[in-house]
């Protein structure tokens, strides 16, 4: 999109590796698995925000753990990331935001952050590219946008999105209306049979700004820890050193419920892009026409 600004991918690469067993393991987790092609899921991912006139250089986030499975499979991309952050343990999705937004707003508060899994398997590309162009305006005046899928089945896995009126000025975006993650199968039925809802794709599109604002509004404790551990962190060639004691004295929140279900900031635009999250809790691949 001609005059769109510059989206700074933030890969997330963390995890335990608990699901997608048996050929994901703690010490070899999913995105560092080859399920097609020659391809890891990681990898294609990375490939996926490769186009320099629309997108930087990422940053990757994972456990330090697997820091050098990251950077090996970096140099096979020969995309050279604007670092690896390194966790020092597990801490789930809200902390991983809150340092890359942190990170950006260094050097570009006002930059746009994607906020992508690096586990999830995409069949159209360039639809997605679309829709990140749609949300960008959004994300631009302040929202905080979701990615939504078209429910196939009541899965207990997903967040679940409420679309609500349009976004002025911002065509295929919505106001979020309701989100609400991980419902019970019940609430999951009621949901689908409703025909309003979308899954939460995981993927998200905001201002290293409007970030940090809702993280300090919602959860304080979690910024003034990542903002410690970032302060204190240590560079090692490409690897950022995350601060253990800093970032360990945070709770383990998901970026979904720490902001998602709060914030009055919330946008959606929906998806049709053969979305799928492999491994995951009731999750399997979407086919979107």
């Amino acid at each position: 999109m001609a005059g769109a600004p510059l989206i700074h991918p933030v890969i997330l690469a963390g995890g335990s590796g608990t699901r997608l067993w048996p050929l994901s393991r703690p010490w070899h987790p999913k995105p560092f698995v080859r399920l097609a092609g020659e391809r890891t899921l990681l990898q294609t991912t990375v490939q996926r925000f490769a186009a320099k006139e629309r997108f930087a250089p990422p940053l990757v986030i994972c456990n330090r753990a697997h820091r050098f499975l990251v950077a090996e499979q970096m140099q096979q991309t020969q995309i050279q990331p604007r670092a690896i952050v390194l966790e020092p343990l597990l801490r789930n999705t809200a902390p991983a935001a809150t340092i890359a937004a942190l990170i950006l707003s260094k050097y570009d508060p006002d930059g746009l952050l994607l906020l992508a899994p690096s586990d999830h398997m995409i069949g159209d590309p360039s639809a997605l590219h679309s829709a990140i162009d749609s949300a960008s305006l959004a994300a631009v005046n302040g929202s905080i946008v979701a990615f939504g899928v078209h429910p196939q089945h009541p899965a207990t896995g997903y967040g679940y999105i409420k679309k609500g009126e349009v976004l002025k000025d911002c065509v295929g975006c919505f106001h979020i209306e309701n989100f609400v993650e991980k419902p019970d199968r019940f609430t999951a039925e009621e949901f689908l049979a409703s025909g309003e809802y979308a899954w939460n794709s995981g993927m998200f599109l905001a201002s290293a700004r409007s970030l940090i604002e809702e993280m300090a509004y919602h959860e304080p404790a979690i910024v003034d820890a990542c903002r410690r551990a970032v302060k204190l962190a240590e560079s090692d060639e490409d690897f950022l050193r995350l601060d253990q004691q800093a970032f360990e004295d945070q709770p383990s929140l998901p970026f979904d419920k720490a902001v998602m279900e709060r914030t009055n900031r919330g946008a959606v635009v929906p998806i049709h892009i053969g979305w799928a999250d492999i491994g995951s809790r009731g999750g399997h691949f979407v086919n979107q026409t």
